[in-house]
């Protein structure tokens, strides 16, 4: 049986993604608990944004790591996340923001069954020694 994914990414934002890979490279996102923009979807080069033993690894969107800080993950631990994109401008200065689009999270409770198979999480530190980062 499949694993359960935890963050998950609309048809609309891999369209963004793809474009920000060309323009900057490989990247990842960070879940912002940040006091400017609430918290949204901070999009990075990678390497840019600096994960530590306080950030939960919650899988990849496009290929891209997606990051929270633990005390965020306890909040979002039963919720399935779908990042999305919608028009706007957020005050942050995830990648997106010059193309006036702004990352975007979505949510849901997961249902019983895919609570029973969630995919395990690493600690930020975990996933850098695992791949290298």
């Amino acid at each position: 049986m499949k694993q359960t994914e935890r963050v998950s990414v609309t048809h609309e934002a891999v369209v963004v993604i793809r474009q920000l890979k060309q323009e900057h490279g490989d990247l990842m996102f960070h879940q912002s608990g940040g006091c400017c923009d609430g918290s949204q979807p901070m999009c990075f080069e990678k390497g840019e944004f600096i994960v530590g033993g306080n950030d939960i690894y919650l899988g990849d969107i496009e290929g891209c790591g997606f990051f929270m800080s633990s005390d965020q993950f306890e909040y979002w631990k039963h919720t399935r996340l779908t990042i999305d994109i919608v028009p706007g401008r957020g005050a942050s200065f995830s990648l997106e923001i010059p193309l006036g689009l702004r990352f975007i999270t979505r949510s849901r409770l997961f249902t019983d069954d895919e609570l029973l198979n969630l995919k395990e999480v690493v600690t930020g530190e975990e996933y850098l020694e695992l791949h290298n980062f």
